[in-house]
């Protein structure tokens, strides 16, 4: 009996470029998975018209209008769970979560963050690289708990910070590598391949991609 597809949930907040990498891989066989459902916090957000031109369902729940945070996460989780979703990946989602929704997606929340973590969470990676003089950055793929980028790391790209970056040079480099490592690391939870010893995240050997 063949498995069912697991679905992707994505909440962004502004363009949406990791979901449009995320939804293109699905959509080109590379990540054995259904697009769930594309929401936002933010009314307009330029992502959504890209996600519903690649024909994903999209939904909007404003921050500013479904107060307080606990009301806006319910309605976010109603809604995922509406639509089937298995994982929920961060795409440029700029809300933290709470305990409360995380322990309702406890391991099935996947974030992608512009810096080697542990090194340089929060905002401003590119910055907060730049200046402490790092010379080597990239981006991190990993699961979400309580804390901000700390959770538990899939994935991760060594980019190199040349002597005449800016912030938007480094970060423009930077996101080529998420848009690859954010996609693969889907395709490796899909597969049911990733599996935790402590804070550590094992990758099975096996496909990627599954016979359908």
């Amino acid at each position: 009996m063949t498995a069912r597809r697991k679905r992707v949930g994505i909440l962004i907040s502004g363009r949406g470029s990791n979901m449009v990498a995320i939804v293109q891989a699905i959509r080109d066989g590379r990540i054995a998975a259904d697009p769930a459902v594309v929401i936002s916090n933010v009314p307009g957000a330029a992502g959504l018209s890209r996600a519903e031109a690649m024909g994903v369902p999209t939904a909007v729940v404003d921050h500013r209008a479904v107060r307080p945070r606990e009301a806006h996460e319910r309605e976010v989780a109603r809604i995922l769970r509406e639509r089937g979703t298995d994982l929920v990946c961060l795409a440029g989602y700029m809300r933290l979560l709470s305990p409360w929704f995380v322990g309702e997606f406890r391991r099935r929340i996947l974030n992608v963050h512009p810096a080697l973590l542990p090194a340089f969470p929060g905002l401003d990676a590119q910055r907060q690289a730049i200046d402490h003089g790092a010379k080597i950055s990239g981006c991190t793929v990993h699961f979400v708990d309580d804390e901000c980028d700390h959770g538990p790391i899939v994935l991760q790209a060594a980019v190199p910070v040349l002597e005449d970056d800016d912030e938007d040079s480094l970060a423009a480099r930077i996101l080529e590598q998420e848009h690859r490592i954010y996609a693969e690391a889907v395709a490796l939870y899909c597969a049911d391949r990733l599996t935790f010893e402590g804070r550590r995240v094992r990758i099975r050997p096996g496909p990627v991609r599954p016979d359908r």
